[in-house]
């Protein structure tokens, strides 16, 4: 059974469903001492060939569902985050490898207001606008994500060039996109787990990679030295339709999945 913050337990049914479409993701090495304080209890980092890395990843969330419902003007939107990757050893002998949010930004308050109560992630609203294709499965071109802080436009944003294709397995563009688990750290110490479904995506190489941005203003000045560097990879990933599962709450003990109620 789910762990539910809304009272009572649910089955492990989905919770949102979408299309994430559009995806860029530029990537960069930070020292794991930043990013340790980060890991949630019951999780390690999971480093890529030695490396820490986190993600700056912008997209348009399309076809929004939460709970089987479609929510008027809440159906469409953009989002842009910064995540690091974990793993976690799961009971059997199943290694889970899974993401960690420094910080989420959305156009909807709606949206945040609900992922913090749910889940605890650390959402913010601002005011967005974002270019893309019209059509979730047309290609991307340059695609743009802005938010709007401070007075100011900050800018996420690159080009896609050449053929789209699967990653080579081992490469940095399967450890980037094939995390399918995510990890939030509780007000209380805790931790929840979630599973986010999706095939494998298509990614093109990037080009005109651009973070223009206060680093310290939304990520902490830890993070400012690594992102105010160029980034060391830069990805455009086409997506997919997606499902969220309902969070469930690890034991502090062990580091598995407790039943709704457990501490």
């Amino acid at each position: 059974m789910a762990w539910w913050p809304f009272g009572g337990a649910k089955d492990d049914a989905p919770f949102l469903t979408a299309q994430w479409r559009h995806l860029v993701m530029l990537n960069y090495e930070v020292d794991a001492d930043v990013l340790t304080p980060l890991v949630p209890a019951g999780t390690a980092l999971d480093l890529w060939q030695g490396r820490a890395l986190v993600s700056v990843v912008g997209f348009r969330f399309l076809d929004t569902r939460v709970l089987g419902a479609a929510i008027p003007r809440h159906r469409a939107f953009d989002e842009v985050n910064l995540r690091l990757y974990v793993r976690r050893d799961a009971p059997g002998g199943q290694t889970r490898r899974g993401v960690v949010f420094v910080r989420e930004l959305v156009s909807r308050a709606a949206v945040a207001l609900v992922a913090r109560l749910a889940y605890n992630e650390p959402y913010r609203a601002l005011r967005m606008r974002s270019v893309t294709p019209h059509g979730a499965t047309e290609p991307p071109g340059r695609l743009a994500y802005e938010w709007r802080i401070g007075g100011a436009w900050e800018t996420l944003a690159a080009t896609a060039v050449g053929t789209p294709a699967q990653p080579e397995p081992g490469s940095e563009a399967a450890f980037i996109t094939r995390h399918h688990w995510g990890y939030t750290r509780q007000r209380d110490g805790g931790t929840v787990e979630y599973e986010v479904e999706h095939p494998p995506w298509r990614t093109w190489t990037a080009t005109g990679a651009t973070l223009t941005m206060d680093v310290g203003r939304l990520y902490g000045r830890a993070f400012t030295p690594a992102l105010s560097r160029a980034p060391t990879s830069a990805l455009i990933a086409d997506g997919s339709p997606v499902i969220v599962h309902a969070p469930r709450r690890l034991s502090a003990a062990r580091g598995v999945v407790a039943g709704a109620g457990a501490p």
